[in-house]
């Protein structure tokens, strides 16, 4: 089936080369993201914010970490604090290189003019990263797909639902948001300490299903060797914090089944 990925499982480097720091680059840089695409991550996710100033910024978290809320800074105000702003961390990341881009929107967006949301803000960055890349919309908020399909109906979407969402209504929720690609986090195919869930399907048959309902499926954020078990399912894409041990375990788990 053709669609937003490449046919073979896809490594999606999350934050850019993994939450936090990792090996001194922070998460949400420039320099993760060249970490991951060094690293060989085939798409970069990004999380973006919007400021009190209707600028947007990379930043996961909906404050930071003295308790200030982001869409209560200025732009000017995030950049002391070191978060990178979109167009820079765009300029980052080359072309041939997909870019994921988890929106996060605000309470705030309810109730602000149309124009200053934060899916309206990112609209146009989304329409010009169309024409140069690969590029599709994530969220938690089935708003912003809605936006983005009005929009920008170029952009594919992804509905993300939250941590360990029964697995049900992921993906017959993103049929009925008109998305084409369902993202689900990995605790939802119950690889935890959780215990089994009477009635959850196995990964092979959610995968199955998803592909036979015309969904593209990725999954956030598997261990590498739950990366490979998900490749040979037939998933789609993983969305990870280690970029590297990914990488080289959908390659190990592809030799082997050349083999």
């Amino acid at each position: 089936m053709s669609g937003v990925f490449g046919g073979t499982t896809e490594v999606i480097g999350h934050r850019g080369v993994g939450r936090g720091v990792v090996d001194q680059a922070r998460e949400n840089t420039p320099e993760s993201f060249s970490a991951a695409v060094a690293a060989g991550a085939d798409w970069i996710e990004i999380d973006v914010r919007r400021t009190a100033d209707d600028e947007l910024v990379l930043y996961h978290n909906a404050a930071l970490d003295d308790g200030r809320a982001v869409v209560d800074l200025t732009a000017a105000e995030c950049a002391r604090a070191g978060l990178v702003g979109l167009e820079e961390g765009l300029a980052a990341i080359p072309p041939q290189v997909g870019l994921d881009v988890d929106v996060k929107t605000v309470m705030e967006d309810a109730v602000d003019a149309p124009a200053r949301r934060t899916a309206s803000l990112l609209m146009p960055y989304l329409r010009r990263e169309a024409e140069r890349r690969r590029v599709f919309v994530c969220s938690f908020d089935p708003g912003v797909l809605l936006a983005v399909h009005e929009g920008a109906p170029e952009v594919p979407t992804a509905w993300m639902p939250f941590v360990r969402n029964p697995l049900d209504q992921a993906v017959a929720g993103a049929v009925g948001l008109g998305c084409p690609i369902v993202a689900v986090d990995v605790r939802s195919f119950g690889l935890t300490d959780d215990g089994p869930l009477p009635g959850r399907r196995s990964v092979e048959y959610t995968v199955d299903l998803a592909h036979q309902a015309g969904l593209e499926v990725a999954s956030w954020c598997p261990a590498p060797e739950d990366a490979a078990m998900f490749a040979a399912a037939g998933m789609d894409a993983v969305v990870v914090d280690d970029v590297p041990g990914a990488v080289a375990a959908l390659r190990e788990a592809e030799l082997n089944g050349a083999a």
